[in-house]
């Protein structure tokens, strides 16, 4: 069962944004051309398709409707969750808010898997063996080649980076140690100092904050599952400790 599934909606929740004064909001980026063709993506830089941005205005219409509103908002350097972040804020009238973007935030790197079509490559290598490397939270797909021209290496945006730190294959974990470097130094402060924060991010880097979240057992990992474009809300207390999570599910006009 997909942990979605056990959450109460926000109409459920009962609770309005200042109910509590930390609360995070937590944005899976719309649908992009490598989702739409069932593809890899990883750290490949695609773009949203019109369903994706589509799916983007609805969130913000669902996050309006709900009373939310930001003070500071994150992404990763990847254009698919900048432009579902900037699709949002437009929508909210919240383009003056600061923007960080943040390398840590970007989706799990798939290695030498970026790029293929899930189910060829499932026929290929085995279901049991892809889903594990899509699934799990150790285990990691086939790293590219130090030579491969998809190595983040060849990335400008990554110049800045030693290139031994830049990955090749991540699992979860991996994407969840690099996660929490942003979360710990910038996100959690933000919240504490009573900023209003929103993460625009990526299946598998959002997977991996949820399970630090929630401290889900690594054998209820594979249920974890974020869907495009739905927001999901994290409230907290002024240490951090999670008090409420709900999703915002409600059907909205677009």
């Amino acid at each position: 069962m997909e942990l979605i599934e056990h959450w109460r909606s926000s109409e459920q929740a009962g609770l309005a944004q200042d109910s509590f004064p930390f609360p995070l909001v937590l944005l899976r980026h719309g649908q992009s051309t490598w989702n739409r063709e069932n593809r890899f993506t990883g750290w490949t830089d695609v773009d949203l398709t019109e369903q994706g941005r589509k799916e983007a205005r609805q969130a913000a219409r669902r996050l309006v409707e709900a009373g939310f509103s930001f003070d500071l908002a994150f992404t990763s350097v990847l254009r698919r969750a900048i432009d579902s972040l900037s699709i949002v804020l437009e929508a909210m009238r919240l383009e003056g808010i600061p923007v960080v973007q943040r390398w840590e935030l970007n989706e799990r790197h798939y290695g030498a898997l970026q790029g293929l079509n899930k189910a060829e490559t499932a026929r290929r290598l085995g279901e049991e063996r892809v889903m594990s490397w899509r699934r799990s939270f150790s285990a990691r797909p086939p790293a590219l080649e130090w030579d491969d021209r998809r190595h983040p290496r060849f990335d400008p945006r990554y110049a800045a980076l030693p290139a031994e730190m830049l990955p090749r294959t991540e699992s979860l974990a991996d994407t969840e140690k690099r996660l929490l470097q942003c979360w710990q130094g910038e996100i959690a402060p933000a919240l504490q100092a009573g900023r209003r924060v929103l993460v625009s991010a990526h299946g598998n880097s959002l997977r991996a904050l949820v399970r630090y979240l929630e401290d889900v057992p690594q054998a209820e990992v594979p249920g974890i599952n974020i869907p495009t474009g739905v927001p999901w809300v994290y409230v907290f207390d002024d240490r951090i400790n999670l008090i409420q999570r709900y999703a915002i599910t409600s059907s909205v006009s677009t």
